[in-house]
């Protein structure tokens, strides 16, 4: 009794070789469609920012390019790099932040010293370290407003990268030090770490 609804079908190395080859081109060109309709969401979201405060959204480009590895006020424009280095908080990157008004001088330079130690006595914890002073002075800004004792650590004078670390507290046990770091952590999403 023969089977007339059953057929074999035997390929040969040359036709396995063409099917592989041509499921991998399917594949690349299915990935490069998603490429250009990512793009395409980019451009659409640029342009409606750019009709909802055209005067923020050109500024905020420009300022960008100009300035290697600087945080900026924009979500757009934080680099994925820049988020690598923490040079500005994940959080902070997801939401559309307004421009900081601007800071005062009169900003203290230095943490409040502990109350019967010297200046190289107690613990700090340092949240991030930023290339722009005015995007360091608005993280203290912020942290001082929630109650945090924060400071900006200017760098040297004649540093050759000058870097403006921002700090938190003087705290005399390492493990309240340590308590404050898990805090900010996962309130303020910053990685802290804790210093001398």
């Amino acid at each position: 009794m023969s089977d007339d609804a059953f057929h074999e079908i035997q390929l040969s190395g040359k036709q396995i070789v063409f099917l592989f080859m041509a499921a991998t081109v399917v594949s690349v060109v299915i990935f490069l469609c998603g490429v250009l309709v990512g793009r395409g969401v980019q451009a659409g979201r640029a342009a409606r920012e750019a009709d909802r405060a055209p005067g923020e959204t050109a500024a905020a480009p420009a300022s960008a390019a100009g300035s290697q590895g600087q945080a900026t006020a924009g979500a757009d424009t934080l680099t994925y790099p820049q988020r690598l280095q923490g040079e500005a908080p994940v959080a902070e990157s997801l939401k559309p932040q307004p421009a900081p008004p601007p800071v005062a001088a009169e900003e203290p330079a230095a943490p409040p010293p502990v109350v019967g130690a010297g200046a190289d006595d107690g613990w700090v914890i340092q949240v991030a370290a930023l290339r722009d002073r005015d995007a360091a002075m608005a993280i203290v800004k912020r942290l001082s407003e929630k109650g945090y004792p924060a400071f900006v650590l200017d760098p040297a004078p004649g540093a050759p990268a000058p870097v403006h670390r921002v700090r938190v507290g003087r705290y005399a046990d390492r493990a309240e030090a340590e308590r404050i770091s898990r805090r900010l952590e996962r309130e303020e999403q910053f990685k802290p770490l804790i210093t001398r």
